[in-house]
């Protein structure tokens, strides 16, 4: 059984991308890793997994994705809090009837820009209104999908889904080779999305990452 966590407030790139590639994520300055995890009253069999950009392409349903939300403006930004965000928060975690994040600091430090690491963020407006954000770790190989906050009034754009292949794109054009986009479980679970990406890997806790089949 695997169950590592440790505390820092500043973590360089390199070590970023060392981090992710063993299975590592963090919430503000706490980073951890964990095999298994009770789900559902079942123990489950927890993936870390990563996007390889250079196998990455859009499938048909994220082509659809992408072109509903051609009218929104992407920003990309050095990340930061502020009461428009946490307005933002408020509204997201309705969509939560159990495990309800209690407040934003959770996930993201204070001063995320700098802490642990340099983070932006990808910030969608409709009509000059923000309605997600998604904050991204940016190590010296890697991106890093951190946590995703969007207005459930707009569900029927899958923002969540937008936000990851903008992240995406912003990574492809920057040169990065990696995007880590969190833990999902080996069994069917809520994080069934996180695995419908084309160069998906997973990590083997063997110090392997292997490309996923589905």
């Amino acid at each position: 059984m695997i169950r590592d966590s440790f505390e820092s407030l500043k973590v360089s790139p390199k070590e970023m991308d060392l981090l992710w590639s063993l299975g590592f994520r963090h919430f503000g300055t706490y980073f951890f890793r964990y095999d298994t995890r009770c789900y559902n009253n079942k123990t489950v069999q927890v993936l870390p997994l990563r996007i390889n950009l250079k196998r990455f392409r859009p499938s048909a349903s994220q082509k659809r994705i992408l072109r509903r939300n051609r009218d929104l403006q992407v920003v990309f930004r050095n990340a930061f809090i502020d009461e428009e965000k946490i307005r933002l928060f408020e509204i997201h975690k309705r969509r939560f009837t159990e495990n309800i994040p209690e407040d934003l600091f959770n996930f993201i430090s204070p001063m995320p820009s700098i802490i642990p690491c340099r983070t932006l963020e990808c910030s969608l407006f409709h009509e000059d209104k923000l309605i997600a954000v998604g904050f991204m770790d940016i190590g010296d190989d890697s991106t890093s999908a951190v946590y995703t906050i969007y207005d459930t009034g707009y569900y029927r754009r899958s923002l969540g889904i937008y936000i990851i292949l903008s992240e995406i794109h912003y990574s492809i054009e920057a040169g990065f080779n990696y995007l880590y986009h969190g833990y999902a479980y080996r069994e069917d679970s809520y994080y069934e999305y996180k695995k419908n990406f084309i160069g998906l890997e997973y990590y083997d806790w063997r110090g392997e990452w292997k490309p996923m089949m589905k």
